[in-house]
C-alpha cells in the first residue's frame, strides 16, 4: 500500500519534517496524510498533542478564573442530568478544585493514548476487517495521532476564550448560534453537544483514513458524523429524561 500512495502522491515521496507535518494537518491534511501513510511516524507530532493538551490544562485550572469555571462547570453539569449539588457536594468541589490543574494534566496525558488506541483500534478493525483493507495497525494510529493536532489547536484557541468568559462551556459549540434557547430544552443540549472543531476533527480523520486507505473521503465522513450525531441525540435524551425536561 505504501508504495501505491508514493507513486501516486508527489507529495508523499519527500519526506516532509515535523513542523511540516503540524501545520499540513491544519491546512493541507490530504498531502500530510499521504505523507504520513509512507512514513507512519507518530510519535513527535503525538507528544506535541499531549503536550499542548497538558499543559493547557494545567496552565488554565492553575488560574482561580479555571477553577471557579471548573466548580461551575461541575454543578452545571450534575444539574444538566437532573442532580442537584448538595452542600457536602459543593464542598468536595471546592476541595478538589486547587489540586485539579495536577489531576486534570494527568489524565490528558493518560487518557489521550488511550482514546487515539480505541479509535485507532477501530479503524483498524472496520477498515482491514470488514473492508478488506491492508493498511498495517501502525499507520492507522499515525493517521489518529496526526488528526489530534486539530484538539490541539482548539485548546490553544479556546482556552483563552475559556478564560476571557469564565466559563468551560464551549464556544464552539452550535449552541452559540442560538443564544436565546433554553438551555435545558433538547434543543439546547443537542446543539451543546455538536461542537464544531470535533466535526473538523473528524472530518480531518476521514480523509487521513481515505488517503491510508484508497477510498473516497465523503462516505467516511459522512458516517462518523453520522455516529456523532447519533451519540449526541443519545446524550441529550438522557439529560432531557433525566432532568424531566
Amino acid at each position: 500500500m505504501t508504495e501505491t500512495i508514493a507513486t501516486s502522491c508527489p507529495a508523499a515521496r519527500a519526506h516532509r519534517g515535523l513542523p511540516w507535518r503540524l501545520l499540513g494537518v491544519l491546512t493541507s491534511p490530504r498531502a500530510t496524510f499521504a505523507d504520513v501513510a509512507v512514513r507512519p511516524h507518530w510519535a513527535g507530532v503525538f507528544a506535541v498533542v499531549l503536550l499542548v493538551a497538558a499543559a493547557g490544562a494545567f496552565i488554565f485550572f492553575s488560574t482561580q478564573v479555571g477553577r471557579r469555571a471548573l466548580i461551575d462547570q461541575m454543578i452545571r453539569s450534575r444539574e444538566s442530568f437532573g442532580s442537584s449539588v448538595t452542600d457536602e457536594q459543593y464542598q468536595r468541589f471546592e476541595q478538589f478544585a486547587p489540586v485539579a490543574s495536577y489531576a486534570l494534566a494527568a489524565i490528558e496525558l493518560v487518557g489521550l493514548p488511550i482514546v487515539a488506541l480505541m479509535i485507532a483500534g477501530v479503524a483498524f478493525a472496520v477498515f482491514n476487517g470488514l473492508a478488506g483493507g491492508d493498511a498495517a495497525f501502525r499507520q492507522v494510529f499515525a493517521v489518529v495521532a496526526h488528526s489530534g493536532v486539530v484538539i490541539a489547536f482548539q485548546q490553544i484557541l479556546v482556552l483563552p476564550l475559556d478564560y476571557a468568559r469564565e466559563s468551560l462551556s464551549s464556544p464552539t459549540a452550535l449552541s452559540v448560534f442560538l443564544p436565546f434557547l433554553d438551555e435545558n430544552t433538547f434543543l439546547a443540549r443537542l446543539l451543546g453537544t455538536i461542537d464544531l472543531v470535533l466535526v473538523w476533527w473528524t472530518i480531518t480523520l476521514a480523509i487521513g483514513l481515505g488517503v491510508l486507505y484508497r477510498r473516497r473521503t465523503r462516505p467516511i465522513a459522512t458516517s462518523m458524523l453520522a455516529i456523532y450525531v447519533a451519540i449526541a441525540l443519545v446524550v441529550s435524551g438522557i439529560k432531557s429524561a433525566l432532568s424531566g425536561a
